[in-house]
């Protein structure tokens, strides 16, 4: 039991080490839209093609696990993760620029993210697994908000060219505590028709109850991901309407806390699926989410504080399908199609995840940027989230 707990912690901090620096356009974009004068769509696009090039190589590199050792991806897509955010901050000049180091950052933490996940469930099992399994959802948004205060801490005192290079040290880190904990092992077969066969995916299109999770993910990552590339932006707007008030606490400090307060409800929301029916817990959470989305974007006028605290609520609310969702896919899937299962779940999130961030950057040039613009734009997230409910009852398993 404590060698399942040491190795859960160890793949959850190296996850964390991924993701530290994730965040760092979303989190300083004012700065950056300032700097380079960009438009909202052109933020979007910088944004959106992070998770662009996670959706375009998850389907090679996470179904590739059930052939070749998922640690060997690991550790080239954690070396690639380094390499792209180190160029970032030395290179980057502008959309197109950032863009092309952005969309290789997506390739490593498709080559990361679910090849982790891959390697916790092989080695934990049973009830355990599902915990597990939370716990390094959770440590996604544990990333995410170090990432955001990072690097926002940085650039207090460094260049944000200078802060950029300082965060490429993450991977760096995941990559020597997989190298040293993961036991590598020989895949199956080196048989060109196993390697292709990899790629079939009717099988496990087969598994009505896989599918449904993988539509529910979907939307829940349209929502968190157009959400999170957008609240500090979102905060610096609000704070703009509030100039004669002071406060303590940064945008990246309120970003920090609204991810970080995602972390226990994604564990808490995985606990209360596993004691009730999973699908109509999902399906609670989701609607919940919805309609914070649906109104918080036309919230921009209250009192900055309550605007604050709104945030935080709808970082929670947005989260408390996260672990739920992975945990049941995992759950439902077939042993022998667990890689492809995962490349197919992760794909449909993560082009979903691509899409957002761009859409709400759309939303809000064609609207005036102004507080209407922010509330259709959030509402985006929002309707698109109330319709999880549905995709799981379609794809409902027979009974």
């Amino acid at each position: 039991m404590n060698s399942q707990v040491t190795f859960t912690t160890l793949v959850c901090v190296a996850e964390i080490l991924t993701i530290v620096s994730t965040m760092f356009f979303p989190a300083l974009l004012p700065g950056f839209q300032k700097e380079w004068s960009l438009s909202n769509t052109e933020a979007g696009w910088i944004n959106g093609i992070f998770f662009g090039g996670y959706a375009a190589f998850s389907p090679l590199l996470v179904s590739l696990t059930d052939r070749i050792d998922p640690r060997r991806v690991y550790l080239l897509s954690a070396a690639l993760g380094a390499i792209s955010m180190l160029c970032f901050g030395l290179f980057a000049q502008g959309t197109v620029t950032a863009m092309l180091f952005r969309f290789f950052g997506g390739i490593s933490l498709a080559g990361t993210f679910m090849p982790g996940l891959k390697v916790l469930s092989d080695h934990i099992s049973g009830e355990n697994q599902s915990r597990a399994i939370a716990f390094y959802t959770s440590s996604y948004g544990i990333g995410t908000a170090t990432s955001v205060f990072l690097s926002g801490w940085l650039v207090t005192m460094l260049h944000w060219r200078h802060a950029a290079v300082a965060l490429s040290a993450g991977y760096l880190g995941a990559l020597l505590i997989f190298a040293l904990v993961v036991t590598p092992k020989e895949p199956a077969s080196h048989k060109e028709e196993r390697i292709l066969a990899s790629f079939d995916f009717r099988e496990t299109l087969r598994n009505r109850s896989t599918v449904g999770y993988m539509f529910g993910y979907a939307v829940h990552c349209w929502e968190l991901f157009g959400y999170r590339t957008w609240m500090v932006a979102f905060l610096a707007f609000c704070l703009n309407l509030h100039t004669t008030q002071n406060y303590s606490l940064s945008t990246q400090d309120i970003a920090t806390l609204i991810v970080l307060a995602g972390v226990p409800a994604s564990v808490l929301g995985n606990e209360v699926a596993h004691r009730w029916d999973r699908r109509r817990a999902v399906a609670i959470f989701m609607l919940t989410s919805g309609i914070f989305g649906c109104v918080i974007g036309f919230s921009a006028h209250l009192p900055y504080g309550i605007v604050a605290a709104l945030c935080i609520l709808y970082g929670i609310a947005v989260m408390l399908d996260s672990g739920s969702l992975t945990a049941g896919v995992v759950a439902a899937s077939y042993t022998t199609e667990r890689g492809r299962t995962l490349a197919l779940y992760t794909f449909a999130g993560f082009c979903m995840a691509f899409l957002s961030p761009l859409a709400f950057g759309v939303i809000l040039d064609l609207a005036g940027g102004g507080t209407v613009a922010w509330g259709l734009a959030f509402a985006s997230l929002g309707l698109v989230s109330a319709s999880g409910p549905i995709w799981l009852r379609i794809f409902r398993p027979h009974d």
